[in-house]
């Protein structure tokens, strides 16, 4: 896994919170035209997962019926490196599909979409996105993207029961959140749950916190990319420093080495840990489908900073549909409607029959069901209240490769947390390098 947390792998494993569809057709250019009885045929590429087939379906179906003038063919490409390569080629060659679903952030700013993309700015949905969202999909030329699926989260899930039974409040600061893992563990519960047998969890202590530096220093991603910021350094070092005295304090579960996710999300669920460091989606998804009756228990919490004030939620926006500009015409007008219904109340219904809400949706015209996770609705209250910032994923696109190992090393007491950041600052040089980035 990559340094920093891709839905593509972390979460689309456990969790439909992006959408894939039905192989009806092979990864061919767009197929859209106007017919000579005055239809409008147009396409849409998405992902080749499994997960969210009937959703692929039922979304076209859906806006065909409201739009019998209009017929939406659907293709269908693989993910990973191989699927980013495939977009990129089909944009460059001008046989991109009319519609089609890709990343936010910083995968997306490597389509040149200036260039590339048709600008949605004045589209009526555009104005009811998140800042968040608009900040991962859009440039100082225009917006390009529109949601399809929820947010999730990174931070703490929490028992709530643990956390009422003992009398604690959410902390919002680090020592806080230590006294209250003191109490815990005083009681014979796991206070904070790691498991480092499925090695990409470990980097959760430490992807998480990012929203915290964003709010003490709104330049940081920026200034990484450009290698002039360091997680040796504050306020990036305190995800390093919370994850070695954690284990130092002898916080952890007595497995952490070689506990499992499934793991760590059923002890949370039937409260042998009180806490533990994840992706929302991904322990919701973990405890629906084991513990279920358990869901109903489960909080969610900033990672907490140092100082309160700067306690902020780190938050994984959805990935976006996209309009390429070689669709014009009447095909263009056809694709704009369709990326308005994905996001219409019978769209969002179509998205919530489907899968899973991990978090809120990042458009106000959409809304989780009524019977959403309780997680979700506070995640939402971060969100609204001003509290929440993309994930560095989004912002920057250097990535270094041995994160979770060394993030392992700190969370086992092997490595200090500055050594621990230091090998990670080395660790991003080659990739940064070769995206021939300025001043690496």
């Amino acid at each position: 896994m990559s340094s920093f947390i891709s839905p593509r792998r972390a979460v689309i494993a456990v969790a439909a919170t992006a959408i894939a569809a039905t192989t009806l057709a092979g990864c061919s250019g767009s197929s859209g035209s106007t017919t000579a009885d005055g239809k409008v045929e147009i396409s849409f590429l998405t992902t080749n997962g499994d997960d969210a087939i009937a959703t692929g379906n039922a979304l076209i179906a859906a806006f065909q019926k409201a739009n019998p003038d209009i017929t939406v063919t659907l293709n269908t490409r693989p993910g990973g490196t191989e699927g980013d390569n495939l977009v990129k080629t089909q944009l460059s060659t001008g046989e991109m599909d009319d519609v089609f679903f890709y990343n936010t952030g910083s995968l997306f700013q490597a389509l040149n979409p200036d260039q590339t993309l048709a600008n949605l700015a004045d589209e009526s949905w555009a104005s009811e996105v998140t800042d968040n969202f608009k900040t991962v999909v859009s440039t100082d030329n225009g917006t390009y993207g529109a949601p399809l699926g929820t947010s999730m989260a990174g931070g703490i899930a929490y028992n709530t029961k643990v956390f009422a039974d003992l009398g604690l409040s959410v902390p919002t600061d680090w020592s806080s959140l230590v006294a209250d893992a003191e109490k815990i563990k005083a009681a014979g519960i796991t206070p904070i749950e790691q498991t480092y047998g499925d090695t990409w969890t470990s980097q959760l202590f430490l992807l998480a916190d990012f929203g915290n530096v964003l709010t003490q220093d709104k330049n940081w991603a920026e200034d990484f990319t450009a290698n002039k910021a360091k997680f040796a350094d504050e306020p990036a070092l305190a995800g390093f420093t919370h994850l070695q005295d954690a284990f130092d304090k002898g916080l952890f579960n007595a497995d952490f080495a070689s506990a499992t996710a499934a793991d760590g999300s059923a002890a949370l669920a039937t409260g042998k840990a009180a806490m533990y460091p994840m992706l929302s989606s991904a322990v919701l998804t973990n405890i629906k489908q084991t513990n279920p009756d358990a869901v109903k228990d489960i909080g969610f919490f900033a990672m907490p900073a140092d100082k309160a004030a700067n306690t902020t939620l780190t938050v994984w926006e959805p990935s976006a549909v996209y309009i390429p500009k070689t669709t014009e015409g009447a095909k263009l007008d056809a694709a704009k409607k369709f990326v308005a219904f994905i996001n219409s109340s019978d769209g969002c219904g179509i998205q919530n029959d489907n899968f899973v809400a991990g978090g809120p949706f990042s458009i106000s015209s959409c809304s989780v069901p009524s019977d959403a996770a309780p997680m979700v609705a506070e995640i939402q209250k971060y969100i609204t209240d001003g509290k929440s910032a993309p994930a560095l994923e989004f912002l920057s696109p250097v990535k270094g490769p041995n994160l979770e190992n060394i993030a392992i090393s700190v969370g086992s007491g092997i490595s200090s947390a500055a050594d621990g950041a230091a090998a990670y600052d080395e660790d991003v040089k080659k990739q940064a390098q070769q995206l021939g980035l300025a001043g690496w």
